[in-house]
Formats: structure tokens, C-alpha cells, sequence
């Protein structure tokens, strides 16, 4: 079901930025956009659709009002507090729906660029630290303040630990206190900061340069990254070796080296 607010208005807008890149923009700015059981149906659909469309290299996810996401719809929660069963059946399933989303995104062969011109807490923030890349405005703050109404931030800490340092993170999570973009650059849950305003386009910026590399060379790099992140050291050498051993049989692999060699162009296959 829409938004009763905004019957016709999409959930998420989908709109091609330029050759290459898609830009993904949530648009429940009346609701904070708030991570509604719908919206993140259709941010995962989205995610998936995009990441098999050979057009696409790289994914730019945006938010329209001056919040980029409240977090999980705390009203829709609640409503079901009514249900036979308190909500149980509910919160697990909105809380499964959401980590298989963000697991999309992780999954996705397309690197997807968080472009943040205001608040992201909880899942939001969430949200943010789950994308590969991620550019804030100077205004734009951070938190997990789960704990100030009694309910831990805990899916949003497995992201969140897997971008800042563990005190760091600690800190977020257990004082729920927001986090200001200057710092959320120096802790690593975002790579740039840069004017008000400007968000949308330096995140395109982003975009358009991985999208002048292969994208066959991209799937590979990504995925290879995640895989041997959580591996002892031994076992990501051993695992990444293989994967060079494999990336250097691809078309790709063979004319990105001559161009370099030939001081030319190359003329990617995208295999």
C-alpha cells in the first residue's frame, strides 16, 4: 500500500543520471523517509534489477526532503502491536526484509554510491554504511539512537562496526548521539564531504569514473573485496591471489594491459 499522504507519488524514484549510472532517489520526505516494509521491497527489487542490467555500472542512492532516512517506520511498527501475536511475526519479518536489502546492496556486481544531504539514523545510517561509497553534505549528521527509546540500534551495528573503528562505534551505539559529517569522514563511514547542495553531483562524479572502467573488472574487485575482508590473512592472500590469477584471463584483463603498455585507450569488452 502507498503512502496515504502521497498516493501517487513512488516510493523511490528511478531515473538514468547520465550513460551508465542510475540514480535511486527515496521519496518519503513527508515520513523522513522512513524505511517502510514497501520502500524496502522496493529499494531491494531495484537494487537487483540494476545490478543485472549489462547498461548500469555503478548506482547512485539519494533522498529527496532534508532527511536522507529516519530509520525503520517506528509507526508502522508499532501499528502492529495489536496483532494476535504483539507484533512478533511482523518485526521479524520487516528486520529480515531489511538485512536481505542491505545484504542486496553488498551483493550487487555495481558499486552504489550513498549520497547524504542531511540526517541518516538508525537503519538510515545503516543504509549509508551498507553502500560501497558514500558522499555526506557539511550539515548532514549521523547516529544510532536506538537506545534512547529502549530499542539497541543491533542491525544497524553490524554495518556500522564493519565501517568504523570499534570504540567509534561503541560510542554511536551506546550514547546515541549524532556523529557530524567532519567526523563521520575521519571515523570512515564516508569518503567526501562537500557543500550543501553539491551532494548528488559529486556522487555522480564518483559514478562516472568507475563507470569509464570495465565493469567485468568492477564485479570482480567488489566482490573479491567483501569476500576475503573477514578472512585470516593467510586465507585472503591464498583467495585474492586466485582471483588476480583469474582476473588477468579476462578480455579485459589482456587489453587494459596493452593499452597501458601501447599508451592508448582501452576498449573495454566488459569481459
Amino acid at each position: 500500500m502507498q503512502d496515504s499522504l502521497s498516493d501517487t507519488a513512488p516510493l523511490l524514484l528511478v531515473e538514468e543520471a547520465e550513460a551508465g549510472v542510475s540514480l535511486l532517489t527515496l521519496n518519503r520526505p513527508h515520513a523522513r523517509n522512513a524505511l517502510s516494509r514497501e520502500l524496502i521491497a522496493v529499494i531491494h527489487r531495484e537494487i537487483e534489477r540494476l545490478g543485472s542490467d549489462p547498461k548500469v555500472a555503478a548506482i547512485v542512492l539519494a533522498a529527496n526532503g532534508k532527511v536522507f532516512s529516519s530509520g525503520h517506520d517506528l509507526k508502522e511498527l508499532t501499528s502492529h502491536r495489536s496483532d494476535a501475536d504483539g507484533g512478533l511475526a511482523f518485526f521479524r519479518d520487516t528486520m529480515q526484509a531489511c538485512s536481505a536489502m542491505m545484504l542486496a546492496i553488498v551483493a550487487c556486481p555495481k558499486p552504489v554510491i550513498a549520497a547524504v544531504e542531511g540526517r541518516a539514523t538508525a537503519a538510515g545510517c545503516q543504509l549509508v554504511a551498507t553502500c560501497d561509497l558514500a558522499v555526506a553534505s557539511e550539515v548532514a549528521d549521523f547516529a544510532t539512537p536506538g537506545v534512547n527509546i529502549g530499542l539497541f540500534c543491533s542491525t544497524p551495528m553490524v554495518a556500522l562496526s564493519r565501517n568504523v573503528p570499534r570504540k567509534r562505534a561503541m560510542e554511536m551505539l551506546l550514547l546515541g548521539e549524532a556523529l557530524s559529517a567532519a567526523d563521520a569522514v575521519n571515523y570512515g563511514l564516508v569518503n567526501r564531504v562537500t557543500p550543501l547542495g553539491n551532494v548528488c553531483a559529486e556522487a555522480i562524479g564518483m559514478a562516472r569514473a568507475i563507470a569509464a572502467k570495465s565493469k567485468a573488472t568492477v564485479a570482480i574487485g567488489k566482490a573479491a573485496f567483501y569476500r576475503q575482508i573477514d578472512m585470516p590473512l593467510g586465507d585472503a592472500y591464498a583467495f585474492a591471489s586466485e582471483v588476480m590469477v583469474e582476473n588477468m584471463m579476462k578480455l579485459d584483463a589482456a587489453e587494459g594491459i596493452c593499452a597501458f603498455i601501447e599508451k592508448r585507450a582501452p576498449d573495454w569488452k566488459d569481459a
